[in-house]
């Protein structure tokens, strides 16, 4: 069983919806910039140049490069004949759907697995959750391991790193999961055939409980999303900004988190909102939060989406030629 292809004219209204969000993203920004002094917040950027840009970009891939490894021992755990530039291949072309409600659209990794490996998408099902489960354990460990080095005065930031452990920690258990999946079927009446699926789904994750590839994956997610954090550190250092890199790591890990439980597409809104407000409580000027705010998120998540839009063509024909 593989999933359809999409239409062009959804990929074009996929495209449209991208570009109207950056739009609305920069818009907002730019008014926050007005109302608070545009002249300041456009010198600052004006300081910023093309070399930064660069670092602040390599430590993007870092993170990008760590996870499509990880997702790569996923597939291989799931003995899918799978080699790791397929695996880079789909993990970033995955990325131009990173704004999607939900980000399902990232589901096209499994389609495009399904074409060239044969594997049912019940079979490829459990690696969306388990690769989930990894990211919000890696940042929710890394946000608590800030806050330990001292990175307080952020409201809220220690329930919201324990929630995401929490829910990595379901996730990765089995029995639990089946158990709630059941008993959501049970509550509701709704959908037996997703959650029979789902119920089989959740069974299956008890091929990635193995501790050596948990420590695997552990490690590269946790060192990915501390590259990206360490990169705001650096871009609030290049600003002039007198924050410790604990608490600009924690400010980034929090907003992101944050931003993603919004439920809007790729965090937007939430997660730009979160930083503003917390650089400046922690004494930040608004013209330095909003230009390092705008900076880290066209060089985390605009150029992640970047990314997927130039690899996803190349994917969908390498996926075509399997069939």
């Amino acid at each position: 069983m593989t999933a359809p292809s999409p239409a062009p004219n959804r990929r074009w209204r996929d495209l449209a919806l991208i570009g109207g969000l950056l739009v609305l993203v920069l818009a907002g920004l730019a008014g926050l910039a007005i109302a608070t002094g545009w002249e300041e917040t456009r010198a600052e950027l004006a300081k910023f140049g093309w070399a930064q840009v660069g670092i602040l970009l390599v430590l993007s891939l870092v993170n990008y490069g760590m996870r499509a490894v990880r997702w790569h021992l996923f597939t291989r755990r799931l003995d899918l004949p799978t080699h790791l530039g397929q695996s880079i291949r789909h993990f970033f072309g995955g990325f131009a759907m990173s704004v999607t409600p939900g980000r399902v659209g990232e589901l096209i990794r499994l389609r495009w697995l399904s074409r060239e490996t044969g594997a049912s998408l019940d079979r490829t099902a459990p690696l969306v959750l388990v690769d989930r489960a990894a990211d919000l354990a890696a940042m929710g460990l890394a946000l608590g391991l800030t806050l330990a080095l001292g990175a307080g005065g952020i409201a809220y930031a220690t329930p919201v790193a324990a929630l995401a452990v929490a829910l990595a920690v379901i996730v990765t258990r089995p029995a639990l999961l089946s158990r709630i999946v059941t008993l959501t079927f049970r509550l509701t009446g709704r959908a037996p055939r997703l959650m029979s699926r789902a119920r089989r789904a959740a069974l299956s994750l008890g091929l990635f409980t193995e501790p050596k590839l948990l420590t695997a994956v552990g490690l590269l997610s946790l060192f990915g999303w501390l590259a990206e954090g360490y990169a705001f550190h650096l871009l609030l250092v290049w600003f002039g900004a007198e924050l410790d890199m604990a608490t600009a790591i924690a400010i980034f890990l929090f907003a992101t988190l944050a931003g993603g439980l919004t439920g809007a597409p790729g965090g937007l809104g939430g997660a730009e909102i979160a930083m503003v407000a917390l650089l400046t409580l922690k004494g930040i000027s608004p013209e330095v939060a909003i230009a390092a705010t705008s900076i880290i998120r066209l060089t985390t998540l605009w150029f992640a989406i970047a990314i997927g839009l130039a690899v996803f063509p190349i994917a969908e024909r390498k996926a075509a030629k399997a069939l």
